[in-house]
């Protein structure tokens, strides 16, 4: 019997363009942001961020270097910022209504960039942040560790109490999904920008 639902953020709850992504950090002067930037698992100074051991201002030093100018917190927030591309509110009143039958949490890879628009009222287009549609936000660079490292996934349980074969993990990766499942979750993967609602109300 599912007791509890995990929501991946980026590609679940908030849809993602890659693209739209890179052209934002060429514009910050980072030539080589095609290389750099993935849609589930970030490398070097990004995955750094997202692993908390950059801060975000070392982070914008770094990345500052590597544009060849210094940029200020906004400018780096808007690069971040330029993943997203939309919020469907009503999988956030979804999320309303699970949450009068169950637990719900999200587990993201992220950054305190992302998640100072997030976790504002600025979020959705009823004036609540991501906190709000939740029980609790495990988020990687609070951790110390990304998906799909099971040391992340581990410490959500613990921290919560979750039982895994009470779980359902929703995420839109591949390998995220693998080590749920590997865990004792049930899983859902659905794609990046669906509606997936109706399906999750037939698990």
């Amino acid at each position: 019997m599912i007791k509890n639902v995990v929501f991946d953020f980026g590609g679940v709850i908030a849809d993602i363009d890659r693209d739209q992504a890179v052209q934002a950090f060429i514009k910050l002067g980072l030539k080589d942001a095609e290389t750099r930037l993935d849609k589930y698992h970030q490398t070097g100074i990004f995955q750094d961020l997202e692993e908390g051991k950059l801060s975000a201002d070392g982070f914008r030093e770094r990345l500052g270097e590597l544009c060849g100018r210094k940029l200020t917190a906004e400018e780096t927030k808007q690069a971040w910022l330029g993943f997203f591309s939309g919020v469907d509110v009503r999988k956030l009143d979804y999320m309303l209504e699970l949450r009068k039958k169950y637990h719900v949490y999200i587990l993201s890879n992220t950054n305190p960039y992302v998640m100072s628009w997030a976790c504002s009222p600025e979020f959705s287009s009823r004036g609540k942040s991501l906190a709000d549609y939740c029980d609790k936000l495990y988020l990687s660079y609070q951790i110390g560790c990304t998906k799909p490292e099971p040391e992340i996934f581990h410490f959500m349980l613990e921290d919560s109490g979750m039982i895994p074969s009470e779980t359902l993990f929703v995420d839109d990766g591949a390998s995220n999904i693998r080590v749920g499942k590997e865990l004792g979750m049930h899983t859902f993967q659905p794609e990046n920008g669906a509606d997936w609602r109706e399906e999750l109300s037939l698990i």
